[in-house]
């Protein structure tokens, strides 16, 4: 098996999970992460969600005390070791005291039967360059590969590294050693997959070069984006997941915007690269910024942001609180003929799209088809089956979400959908 076979291997299929930003931002801690990875194993792993991914900051010493002014506290103190790596912040998770880091945590979800992750930052703490702390397996320090006219414009914890010093690999190596004794089957790296700066693209390169030395199967995700279509070949070889959009939050404009984005990413679908439409905003939200609230999407929008992610096959990563959750939302994401769509090995296509509505499809063993009513009315959303490339003689349908039949007459699949909603019929 060759690299990139080997990396494919790694997600077959769009991962699935939860992420703790959109509800904790910096401020998650130990409890936090094994209250919803308690809740993940008990109600969704037998749907397929497996990942536990504790996001941003989860190093940061008090970020989490200081929501209300500071999103990233500039030059926050740190949890690190002496050769420039991150660890996690004591007071947040106390199993990490005496060096064990993150091991006792994830040990804790490997033992629900889950998977573990964390978000990182591209290059190197601007500490460990001020410090001039060594890079493991060298005879350099930080501040040799670092690059401080290189750094996040959002978040002021890194330097990039400088791509032409062998130390900058080398740095990616020992961190990517480390998460592997730690027992991490998932990286979110951020400030990477839009390039905003110049270094990424070979960032990006040395972080794949990382995880296949590490001697542990790591997923990689790559954040924000937008991400680039020109260059989708090399996202392709280095990583399994890539965001489309910058952050997605609760918006209806957002949403609607998302079929352009699937659309262009349609055909860059496949075992081990997936095309990412971002976290799914749904549950209760945003404990983190002015108190937790209740998602602003309506029933019918839901619908519509599940049935697209999924005929599209994007990674699904719940943003919200999971211990809690409404029982009108735990069926959304637990329902398995909408969730079997992530699985098909075939690509959608969308064979439809104005500003009022949308239809894509996908051809399995069955055809199944998504119509979406875009209006701000209730609409009937309407595709000829010819259209979808279908001549055999189909006489009806199962919605999906329902279970209802769906009659078809003259060859035309036509469904009355709310504003903003979503039918997605098997044919």
């Amino acid at each position: 098996m060759n690299r990139v076979e080997n990396k494919n291997a790694r997600a077959l299929t769009p991962p699935m999970g939860w992420n703790s930003y959109d509800y904790y931002n910096t401020s998650a801690d130990e409890e936090d992460i094994k209250a919803n990875a308690d809740y993940m194993a008990k109600h969704l792993k037998k749907y397929g969600w497996e990942y536990v991914v504790v996001d941003i900051e989860w190093y940061s010493k008090h970020g989490h005390r200081c929501n209300d002014e500071f999103q990233y506290i500039p030059f926050e103190a740190m949890e690190i070791d002496e050769y420039g790596r991150l660890q996690p912040a004591l007071e947040r998770f106390p199993s990490s005291k005496g060096g064990k880091g993150f091991k006792p945590l994830a040990d804790y979800i490997h033992g629900l039967g889950l998977k573990f992750g964390i978000h990182i930052m591209r290059g190197i703490p601007r500490i460990a360059a001020h410090n001039h702390m060594p890079v493991l397996g060298t005879k350099t320090t930080a501040d040799t590969i670092a690059m401080p006219d290189n750094t996040c414009f959002w978040n002021p914890d890194m330097y990039g590294v400088n791509p032409a010093k062998p130390a900058s690999q080398a740095y990616y190596d020992s961190i990517m050693r480390l998460y592997a004794e730690w027992g991490v089957d998932f990286i979110k790296c951020d400030d990477i997959c839009r390039m905003d700066r110049q270094t990424a693209e070979e960032e990006i390169k040395m972080l794949a070069r990382a995880i296949d030395k590490c001697g542990r199967p790591i997923v990689l995700s790559l954040s924000p984006g937008a991400a680039l279509i020109e260059k989708a070949w090399l996202y392709s070889q280095n990583a399994n997941m890539w965001r489309i959009t910058d952050d997605f939050w609760d918006d209806w404009k957002l949403l609607k915007a998302m079929f352009e984005r699937c659309e262009v990413w349609e055909k860059h679908t496949g075992p081990g690269c997936w095309p990412d439409c971002d976290m799914l905003t749904l549950g209760k939200l945003g404990k983190w910024h002015n108190g937790e609230r209740k998602c602003n999407f309506t029933e019918a929008e839901l619908k519509t942001m599940m049935s697209l992610w999924c005929i599209f096959r994007s990674p699904l990563m719940l943003g919200c609180k999971l211990p809690g959750l409404d029982k009108e939302t735990l069926k959304l994401i637990t329902n398995a003929k909408i969730l079997e769509l992530l699985r098909f090995p075939e690509q959608a296509h969308q064979v439809l799209r104005d500003d009022e509505k949308a239809v894509w499809i996908n051809k399995n063993k069955k055809t199944v088809i998504a119509l979406f009513n875009l209006a701000d009315k209730k609409n009937r959303v309407s595709v000829p089956l010819e259209d979808a490339g279908i001549t055999a003689k189909v006489t009806e349908g199962t919605e999906l979400w329902t279970g209802e039949t769906v009659k078809i007459a003259r060859k035309i699949l036509a469904v009355d959908i709310e504003p903003h909603g979503a039918a997605v019929v098997e044919l």
